[in-house]
């Protein structure tokens, strides 16, 4: 039982870090402007749309919230590596 609270909270720790990065990545696209920052904003907006609903999707049919977390966490990771290429 203990062990599974504890992974929890690593894993809620590692999101906030994550999406910290990810945030910050976003922004600094975002402040140079263009096509690049336009399709990002929307990219940004889209993306919580679709997971929101994935979120809401996964508890409505029984799963976890450590299964949302999961989803959550491999989409932030997804887009850290993917603003951190030049």
């Amino acid at each position: 039982m203990f062990c599974s609270w504890w992974k929890f909270g690593m894993d809620a720790t590692m999101l906030a870090f994550e999406s910290n990065q990810v945030i910050g990545m976003r922004l600094l696209k975002l402040s140079g402007g263009g096509t690049a920052a336009q399709a990002e904003a929307q990219r940004m907006v889209s993306e919580k749309i679709m997971a929101a609903g994935e979120a809401a999707m996964v508890m409505a049919t029984g799963g976890s919230t450590a299964k949302v977390m999961a989803g959550y966490r491999r989409k932030v990771q997804a887009n850290a590596r993917r603003l951190s290429r030049p």
